[in-house]
């Protein structure tokens, strides 16, 4: 989709920031109607996948498998939909589709997908957790949550913690963590997209409503470097050249986003968000000052292993 829009340099900071990006309601109601019918189905086609049962056969009582059939890892996303399907649909819009591209790229691969269904009254909370992590390097997945019908507070929406993403934890090591300052639960309209950093701290939360909370879930792996994917053009504007400690706050400028505190953060700990933003940031940006070849070396430099 050459004509879906890219990310913004506004948008771009703001994940680096804070780890996620809110589209509400940009997914249509047809797309999100049809995404009630299947989803459902889609879980009981993983689940019996998962048990040996189908060995990933559609479910019995549909009358086409493409519709239903769950991608295998390493799937090209633009291969691994049926273009009519609801997550094929959801992922071609031209909002989602930009917002793909200018975070990891135009041919990202599936990594896993998975529905997660809250049943009406589930009061149990989930802990809070970080999805998996394999590379250490500043690349990233993003984690893709649709909600295709409105979501009420307290009716099961996810949990999660802004600013948590850079601080990479195992699994649950952070699910004791309640009631963060800052923390939120999703809610909102149908045909909400929220992207997340692979690392953001979420969980599943209680649903106290009438209804099951139905929401898709689709992790993305780049394929190629995660460089200047967005839209650029004001991206010498408002990352000034001169401003290699982000020091400058003045209104419009990435600096501001990225000295951002969250309510959860330790007031000296604040320095080091930023300092893991920056690291982030400069991957992204090819800032030269984070060429990889350049830091190891200069790594290597100050350990006093390689002469100067």
């Amino acid at each position: 989709m050459s004509d879906a829009p890219l990310l913004t340099t506004d948008q771009m900071a703001s994940f680096v920031a804070r780890g996620f990006l809110r589209f509400d309601a940009v997914i249509p109601d047809d797309i999100n109607q049809q995404a009630l019918e299947e989803l459902p189905r889609l879980f009981r086609t993983w689940l019996d996948e998962f048990r040996g049962v189908t060995g990933g056969a559609a479910p019995t009582d549909v009358d086409t498998n493409d519709e239903y059939q769950l991608p295998r890892s390493g799937t090209i996303l633009h291969q691994a939909y049926a273009p009519d399907s609801a997550f094929g649909r959801m992922v071609r819009v031209p909002t989602i589709a930009g917002a793909i591209a200018s975070l990891v790229g135009a041919d990202p691969v599936v990594d896993h997908h998975f529905v997660h269904i809250k049943a009406a009254g589930d009061l149990h909370a989930q802990g809070l957790h970080c999805d998996a992590i394999i590379d250490q390097g500043p690349a990233f997945d993003i984690q893709l949550f649709w909600f295709p019908h409105d979501v009420a507070p307290r009716e099961g929406g996810t949990r999660m913690v802004p600013g948590s993403h850079l601080r990479r934890v195992n699994m649950d090591d952070v699910s004791r963590y309640q009631h963060l300052a800052g923390e939120q639960y999703f809610a909102g309209d149908a045909g909400t997209v929220m992207i997340f950093h692979q690392g953001l701290w979420h969980a599943g939360a209680p649903n106290h409503g009438a209804r099951d909370r139905v929401m898709g879930k689709l992790r993305l792996n780049p394929t190629q470097p995660q460089v200047r994917l967005w839209d650029t053009s004001d991206l010498d504007a408002r990352n000034r050249a001169d401003d290699h400690m982000f020091a400058r706050m003045e209104p419009g400028l990435v600096a501001s986003e990225l000295r951002r505190s969250e309510p959860w953060f330790e007031p000296s700990n604040t320095r080091l968000e930023t300092v893991q933003r920056s690291t982030l940031w400069r991957y992204l940006t090819a800032d030269p000052e984070f060429d990889v070849d350049w830091y190891l070396t200069r790594t290597e430099r100050r350990a006093g292993l390689v002469a100067k």
